[in-house]
């Protein structure tokens, strides 16, 4: 009996919890019945205040990465030329030259000068109006091409070239003797002059190579044929067995001829020219 008892308490209890709660939810249901019948919502929200006062600077960041190159711009207006620059240091090795040097067997002993071939000075004839002009360097032994004939018209001639020089001259002592001659190729200096007047190179602006120095010579000016004056070693060699007076291209001399444009005392009409060959 007890227990039906506790039972029974104990079921009217959750009961009337459970009847409470509907009657809780009634009411909040009919409240919010009222509030949605009468319009009540919430309010718009407020103007802006006033803005405040600036704030204390804040530290500088920290510097960001460089940008990306731009695009090229247009090409400019070219500007005027401007002024010539000095010239140059000639260059090394940077060609070659020849010459002859009249009255030797054999080329000087120059760094970067070696022997072509030795031979003989020939020319015209003093005697002859015709002809040619300037001394040649012929080879000791020719070659005739295979179709040279016989047929000798005695048209032109090439005679062997003499000393003549005589009366207590520079070179007196070599009179009739004939006059050999040799061609020298020089290396890495391309450019080659003969300077009459003078025994000495340029050394300024560049310092010249003296190949050979010598006493300037030409033919006679009282003869008919002409020659070019030609630079004749200061210490000629002779052409052995051939000392006799053959009078063909012949070879003296030169002085000036003072007062005739040519300044004396600078130069002078008693003196034999000298002559240099030189290089760069």
């Amino acid at each position: 009996r007890m227990i039906a008892l506790q039972f029974l308490f104990t079921t009217g209890i959750v009961i009337s919890v459970i009847q409470a709660g509907d009657l809780q939810k009634r009411k909040i249901r009919n409240t919010d019945n009222a509030n949605t019948c009468t319009g009540v919502r919430d309010g718009r929200d407020g103007r802006d205040g006033m803005p405040g006062p600036p704030g204390t600077p804040g530290a500088p960041g920290a510097s960001g990465r460089n940008g990306e190159d731009g695009e090229p711009g247009l090409l400019g207006v070219r500007g005027p030329l401007g002024p010539m620059g000095p010239t140059g240091l000639p260059g090394t090795n940077g060609g070659s030259t020849t010459y002859v040097r009249w009255g030797k067997l054999a080329c000087p002993l120059v760094p970067g000068t070696t022997l072509v071939y030795s031979g003989i000075t020939a020319g015209s004839s003093y005697d002859h109006t015709g002809g040619g002009a300037n001394y040649v360097c012929i080879p000791e032994e020719p070659d005739y091409h295979p179709e040279a004939t016989t047929a000798n018209q005695d048209y032109a001639y090439l005679y062997g070239a003499e000393y003549e020089v005589w009366g207590g001259q520079a070179l007196d002592g070599y009179g009739d003797q004939n006059i050999p001659c040799s061609v020298c190729h020089v290396s890495g200096r391309p450019s080659q002059i003969m300077i009459p007047g003078t025994y000495k190179c340029p050394t300024t602006p560049y310092n010249w190579t003296v190949e050979y120095t010598g006493w300037l010579m030409s033919g006679h000016y009282g003869h008919k044929g002409r020659t070019m004056y030609t630079c004749l070693d200061k210490h000629p060699d002779v052409i052995p067995g051939e000392q006799r007076n053959t009078d063909g291209a012949l070879m003296y001399h030169v002085e000036v001829e003072c007062n005739r444009g040519i300044p004396c005392p600078h130069y002078s009409d008693t003196k034999e020219l000298s002559c240099v060959v030189c290089t760069l």
